[in-house]
């Protein structure tokens, strides 16, 4: 079995079961599950890998994965301005929470697009996929301190997180892409920095369920 489809098949299961999960409990606890800047820039990366993915490579398992989750990324940003709100200041109306929003999705899918145009699809794809998930594992840990507790947020979906930043880590940084030519060490060390945050955040998740 070739280890490179293993190690992408593990990690696109375990992002699914993330979204699943930000899903779940967007819906249970009335909140939105996945920091506003890791999800508009989330949803921008796996739009424009999908089709640009498709159009160049067709449908292989890594395109099948990003259109799955920006499936599950549209369910994440409704849970986000349908309860999101209520986590801003008082003093914002509804109408400039909403312009926020919309300013902070187009940004992320110009970031996204330049990304793809400087590097190339697959290295441009890989630098910003792991900048983001570095920026949304600290940004979990803001959103467990701004929310003093564990609102729209679990176990299932830090430890998935890890796990599923762990394999693709191990993929690029250590196996390596043909698109690299050899294993990327600015990679590998962007995945080693999200573990540590990832598993600071899931100390805290644990340590809160002691309590």
């Amino acid at each position: 079995m070739n280890p490179s489809l293993v190690l992408a098949g593990i990690s696109g299961i375990c992002w699914t079961i993330v979204y699943i999960e930000c899903i779940r409990l967007g819906f249970k606890q009335k909140t939105y599950a996945m920091p506003f800047w890791a999800l508009a820039l989330n949803i921008a990366w796996e739009t424009l890998h999908t089709i640009l993915g498709y159009r160049e490579e067709g449908l292989t398992l890594q395109v099948g994965f990003n259109a799955v989750w920006c499936l599950f990324d549209i369910g994440i940003l409704y849970t986000y301005f349908k309860y999101g709100q209520k986590h801003f200041p008082d003093f914002l109306s509804k109408k400039v929470f909403i312009a926020w929003s919309i300013l902070g999705l187009i940004v992320s899918y110009f970031i996204q697009y330049f990304f793809v145009e400087e590097f190339g699809l697959v290295k441009g794809g890989s630098y910003s996929a792991f900048l983001q998930n570095l920026a949304m594992s600290i940004l979990f840990i803001a959103m467990f301190v701004q929310r003093r507790g564990n609102e729209g947020q679990s176990l299932t979906l830090a430890i998935n997180k890890f796990i599923g930043t762990v394999t693709p880590t191990i993929l690029v940084g250590v196996v390596g892409l043909p698109a690299f030519g050899r294993p990327n060490i600015f990679i590998l060390v962007l995945g080693i920095c999200i573990a540590i945050f990832d598993l600071i955040y899931i100390a805290m998740l644990l340590r809160k369920q002691t309590k």
